[in-house]
């Protein structure tokens, strides 16, 4: 019985061909960039407690951006032995998981809310009228708090040292708390003013500037809720109560006019 031998390849012929036949080269593709989301933690409120500083509060807000509503404003100072997992800036949690971590936050920590009304922002301006809120809000917990932190550049008027935290609702653990707080409130108020206010949606939208709730403004006019010098308002107002223009010096009074020559 015969074998057939196996097909002996010239290794030198296959290096040649190997060398003039390269593959091309794969372009490299971008590497995806991956952001790494941390939650808010407790450590700075831990730190001052270790230095013998008590109590700690976090401070927030929710409303600045709306065009109707008020400014709503809170104030947590959380149990350092029970503090909520979980705990986020408001907006990045389903409003499922804000209401829960809402009722934890009332349950376990001292917390206080003060509101800032449309006609308050309407004489002071939306900054000075969060300010005013926020530190009304630290103020209104049981015991004043020896240090305080808020979310935002603007450290407030308090008796007590302040630290302003920008992007604090992502990073401290009480400005979290006090975010949910202030967004729950809020929302909650909001979904109120809808039955005061019917037509304008303020349940879904929550006073945003949504183009539902901009329609509903062009179509109803302002409400008493609304902040007057917000430029949509403005606009809605000029169009449903138009200010009648004022006479200048060069204006002439055509009635005036008349009953003075027909006396002559």
């Amino acid at each position: 019985m015969t074998t057939i031998p196996r097909m002996i390849r010239d290794k030198s012929k296959s290096a040649s061909k190997s060398t003039s036949k390269k593959a091309p080269a794969k372009s490299a593709k971008p590497g995806k960039r991956v952001i790494a989301v941390t939650r808010p933690s407790f450590r700075r409120e831990r730190a001052l407690i270790k230095r013998g500083i008590w109590p700690v509060a976090g401070c927030d807000e929710a409303g600045r951006g709306p065009l109707a509503g008020p400014v709503v404003a809170a104030a947590v100072v959380l149990d350092p032995n029970r503090v909520p997992k979980g705990l986020d800036d408001s907006k990045r949690l389903t409003a499922e998981r804000r209401e829960e971590l809402f009722e934890e936050i009332c349950a376990t920590a001292a917390f206080s809310v003060a509101v800032a009304s449309p006609a308050r922002i309407d004489r002071d301006n939306i900054l000075r009228a969060s300010l005013w809120a926020l530190a009304r809000a630290v103020h209104a917990l049981p015991e004043m708090p020896k240090h305080v932190f808020v979310d935002g550049r603007d450290k407030l008027a308090t008796p007590c040292d302040c630290d302003a935290v920008i992007g604090g609702d992502g990073i401290v653990a009480s400005i979290a708390a006090a975010s949910i707080i202030a967004k729950v409130t809020r929302d909650r108020l909001m979904c109120a003013l809808a039955l005061d206010c019917p037509g304008y949606g303020f349940e879904q939208h929550k006073g945003y500037g949504v183009p539902e709730h901009l329609e509903a403004l062009d179509r109803l006019g302002p409400s008493t809720h609304h902040r007057s010098f917000f430029a949509p308002v403005v606009a809605a107002r000029l169009k449903h109560f138009p200010v009648p223009a004022e006479p200048d010096l060069f204006t002439v009074d055509t009635e005036t006019e008349a009953a003075a020559s027909a006396a002559a």
